[in-house]
């Protein structure tokens, strides 16, 4: 019997409780989450560049919000953005029940492009993208604005359900997202990028 080794690698670091029932409010109301072992790998690059300031573009339950925050050095603060007030309130019962201290995290509920581009320049060690593609340029560019030299940016859902590798598919939240994943690698003399199969895919690039 063949062993589905993505499906090995997805599960391998488990959820706990606080995430699980996280993960079951998000499915109560449509939100869309990161999966298990892209929320491990989040977890893992935040404390392996010692992040302390981060930005998530797509809140959902607050899945990948904790998962991010459990990485980040003690001190760091987490901005998560998502223009679905519902996501806000179920993110905060997490953060509570994980108890995360209020003032490690803040929650914005307003559209991306209302927000981003009132970040701070160069003020970001890891922005994580996962959202709507409309709005996927755009936040590819401020992500590059806002970040430290050295800091990466992360897009969620890169495959697009299977969908970016097929040329024959021609929605435009797929072609979105195969443009922005050409542009980012052939950009290489301000990004320095890779794609992993985490998850629904994971486009990373590294600001030079």
């Amino acid at each position: 019997m063949k062993i589905d080794v993505h499906s090995y690698a997805e599960s391998f670091i488990q959820e706990d409780e606080i995430l699980l029932a996280a993960r079951a409010r998000g499915v109560e109301v449509g939100a869309t989450d990161v999966s298990q072992g892209a929320g491990s790998f989040l977890s893992f690059l935040a404390h392996l560049i010692s992040a302390q300031s981060v930005v998530e573009v797509g809140t959902g339950s607050g899945v990948g919000s904790l998962w991010l925050l459990r990485g980040m050095i003690e001190s760091g603060t987490l901005t998560s953005i998502d223009n679905e007030a519902e996501h806000a309130r179920i993110a905060r019962i997490a953060f509570s029940e994980a108890q995360i201290s209020p003032q490690r995290y803040r929650l914005i509920t307003n559209p991306v492009v209302d927000v981003m581009g009132k970040l701070t320049d160069r003020a970001y060690d890891l922005v994580v993208l996962r959202h709507d593609a409309e709005d996927l340029s755009f936040s590819i560019d401020e992500a590059y604005r806002m970040l430290r030299t050295g800091g990466v940016l992360v897009i969620d859902n890169f495959f697009g359900q299977g969908k970016v590798s097929d040329p024959a598919q021609r929605d435009p939240r797929t072609i979105a997202l195969r443009e922005c994943g050409k542009a980012i690698r052939s950009a290489s003399a301000i990004w320095k990028t890779s794609l992993i199969g985490v998850g629904d895919g994971l486009l990373l690039a590294t600001k030079r």
